[in-house]
């Protein structure tokens, strides 16, 4: 398993919720790649439930799109934006149960689509929630140019 860097954390006015590291309303999401996975282990937060001690889907939804989008950066070695997010809740991710791990691979890609499945898990490796997120994917060039795609090498260290 190899941890994956974040390059865009030192761009000026990065602050996105799903994985800044700077923002500390966010989820602070770290990636790992295993394989054909993207993985995350993370701790859910307590002011981020719903109803009693349960994660809100809305930031279920969230946290598989933002593991997708990194699913774009190193798998499809590009940037893209959101097409269509499907997210199916299975059973209840807990606030107050332990750290969740969070796991995307890239199923299908063409000239302007990624498909990824995505899937968080609880402490006890149990599927709650799972999605097909389908990603509009930009040529290399348009990503380096317009949405500041680094190019795959600095995701890892040399």
């Amino acid at each position: 398993m190899k941890k994956i860097l974040n390059p865009y954390s030192n761009l000026e006015g990065y602050n996105c919720f799903g994985c800044s590291p700077n923002n500390e309303f966010g989820l602070q999401m770290e990636f790992y790649e295993d394989g054909d996975y993207i993985i995350s282990n993370w701790e859910p937060k307590k002011y981020l439930a719903g109803y009693g001690n349960i994660l809100h889907g809305g930031i279920q939804s969230t946290i598989l799109d933002e593991i997708a989008s990194w699913v774009v950066y190193v798998k499809a070695k590009t940037a893209g934006v959101t097409a269509t997010l499907n997210v199916k809740y299975k059973s209840t991710v807990f606030t107050d149960k332990g750290k969740i791990s969070v796991r995307a691979s890239l199923v299908d890609q063409n000239k302007k689509f990624a498909t990824i499945h995505a899937e968080i898990l609880d402490a006890e490796g149990k599927v709650c929630s799972e999605a097909e997120v389908k990603y509009f994917i930009f040529p290399q060039e348009i990503a380096k140019r317009k949405f500041h795609y680094p190019g795959i090498e600095k995701f890892f260290d040399k």
